[in-house]
């Protein structure tokens, strides 16, 4: 069984990694400060636990959960016990570990851990995200049926009853709702970052802090949207 620690601590992640030479059919593979670095990792590495720390700067443990979409089993680490139920509302989360760790509670995490892997079915890629034959979208603007090709659309913003188009030469105002539309559009291409907007992925050109930049417009990010917006990053 191979597995990777995440914590911002430098003692705490060597804390937990002499833990794991202990046990004899247990691999430390990586360490990491922070849990962007691990993303990108795992998104080249297939590992079979995650030792995590909830309290981290920036992006935390939780962030790190539901940013996952094909999780590996995942132990949290943390000083803090008024987390200890709300972890098990992730299905990946297999135990919470209260520093500091005991040998004897380390071991019983572990008989925890083996026996879920045991049990888990196989996880597989990611499926292919839904995406029609059509690469267009017709609207209805004075009663004229316009044609817009997907990958046209730069952005679209809630506005009232109405939503609004951004394009990479106009701008559209529509008599619908942005559920409605982004029902209708590729989920490989189209991605809803903010309650008011929905993005075309592909024209990100920056992300800073809570917001990213497509062409000159900043969009926001809203928290809850982040993880997902972080998973399909394809990070360097």
């Amino acid at each position: 069984m191979n597995c990777i620690i995440i914590d911002d601590e430098t003692a705490a992640r060597a804390i937990v990694a002499q833990l794991c030479s202990k046990i004899k059919d247990l691999d430390v593979i990586q360490e990491f400060d922070n849990a962007i670095e691990a993303i990108k990792f795992l998104n080249q590495q297939e590992i079979d636990l995650v030792f995590l720390d909830i309290h981290m700067p920036g992006f935390t443990g939780i962030d790190f959960v539901q940013t996952l979409k094909n999780s590996p089993k995942i132990v949290m680490t943390t000083s803090d016990t008024e987390f200890a139920i709300a972890s098990y509302e992730y299905e990946a989360i297999v135990d919470y570990l209260v520093k500091p760790i005991t040998p004897e509670r380390f071991h019983k995490c572990l008989q925890k851990v083996k026996s879920s892997l045991d049990t888990a079915p196989k996880r597989d890629s990611e499926p292919n995200a839904k995406s029609g034959i059509s690469q267009d979208l017709y609207i209805n603007i004075d009663r004229r049926l316009i044609k817009l090709k997907y990958d046209e659309i730069l952005l679209i913003e809630a506005k009232g009853d109405y939503i609004n188009i951004k394009t990479e030469t106009k701008d559209y105002t529509v008599h619908t709702t942005l559920k409605k539309i982004h029902s209708k559009l590729p989920t490989d291409l189209f991605l809803q970052i903010h309650r008011s907007f929905i993005i075309n992925f592909t024209k990100i050109i920056d992300i800073e802090d809570n917001s990213v930049l497509i062409e000159k417009s900043v969009v926001p990010i809203s928290r809850s949207n982040r993880p997902e917006l972080m998973r399909r990053l394809n990070l360097l």
